[in-house]
């Protein structure tokens, strides 16, 4: 090799500047954080005209196939090794499906902004303890405080209307979809993690959203009311650009930013978009739907947060 070849010219150094590593993860993190905080209007407005099993089968299985066709396209491995495939549908049926459809469901019966804050503030804490119990993540005391101060979060969000008999069981039965979501989902990313020793992030991300979004369409097919229905595809301009939107950024960007995240920075420390996404997603609920908060509602989700914010503190040398 020449002595050219090594040292490039001043003036081409500086007409080709590279983002450092570091600051390349923070904008990825910032886009992450935006468009999470954003997916969860357009969820609302598709669900409203689509079965959410047929809405989200639908997005995740053309995202799998357009990411894998993209790795192809590369000259990269597509498929993966046979000791990976009983784990990779495990997580794809944990991150995908079974996150996706108690997710929906649970979102038509709350509010976009409730949705999203028990979803952001739950989703660090259920990271860091299936890390914790994988043996891939320390725990401290300070982490224990951080679980109890989200459980009087919770307390404080649903227990005046509890205790008054003025409980909407629907309400409350759409809180636990949303957090059984985010339960499975956390799990699954765990458990995902290992997996990146061998495969790339976007074919990890192709070979869930494909396998997980497949799923959903047979069961959809199967058990969902107007799902048939529904592959005429007369879903309407809003449905259809809100679908087009949770794809594109939601989908094929976003979660393959989040599983680079995940390898580069661990689960836990992935999971601070919890401290952004919320607020988007409670302006834009206020906003478009007229979705109404009321100081309890506040106060149980700055709780939350906060123990979301406790919990991925780093800790003191």
């Amino acid at each position: 090799m020449s002595a050219t070849t090594v040292a490039a010219p001043a003036a081409v150094r500086k007409s080709a500047p590279v983002l450092p590593t570091l600051a390349r993860a923070r904008w990825m993190f910032a886009f992450l954080c935006v468009v999470w905080g954003t997916t969860w209007l357009a969820m609302k407005i598709g669900i409203a005209t689509v079965p959410p099993g047929m809405f989200a089968g639908l997005r995740w299985s053309v995202a799998g196939v357009l990411l894998l066709v993209f790795c192809r396209v590369r000259g990269e491995r597509v498929l993966p090794s046979p000791r990976l495939a009983l784990r990779l549908v495990v997580v794809s049926v944990l991150m995908i499906t079974l996150g996706q459809l108690t997710q929906l469901y649970g979102l038509k019966h709350i509010t976009a902004g409730l949705a999203a804050v028990i979803n952001c503030a739950l989703t660090p804490l259920s990271l860091l303890g299936f890390a914790v119990a994988f043996g891939q993540e320390g725990f401290s005391p300070r982490q224990l405080g951080a679980i109890g101060l989200g459980v009087v979060g919770v307390v404080v969000l649903f227990g005046p209307a509890a205790f008054g008999g003025t409980l909407d069981m629907w309400e409350v039965a759409g809180a636990l979809g949303v957090i059984a979501a985010c339960l499975c989902y956390s799990l699954g990313s765990v458990m995902a993690q290992p997996m990146m020793r061998t495969l790339a992030p976007v074919q990890i991300t192709g070979l869930t959203d494909l396998i997980g979004g497949v799923i959903l369409l047979v069961g959809s097919l199967a058990f969902e009311p107007g799902a048939w229905r529904s592959l005429q595809l007369d879903w309407g301009w809003a449905a259809w650009l809100s679908w087009l939107f949770l794809l594109v950024p939601g989908s094929l960007i976003s979660t393959t930013i989040y599983f680079l995240l995940i390898r580069d920075w661990g689960a836990s420390k992935t999971g601070t978009y919890a401290f952004i996404s919320p607020v988007i997603a409670v302006i834009l609920g206020c906003t478009w739907f007229g979705e109404k908060l009321d100081w309890g509602d506040l106060t149980g989700m700055v709780l939350m947060l906060g123990a979301a914010g406790l919990a991925l503190k780093p800790r003191r040398r």
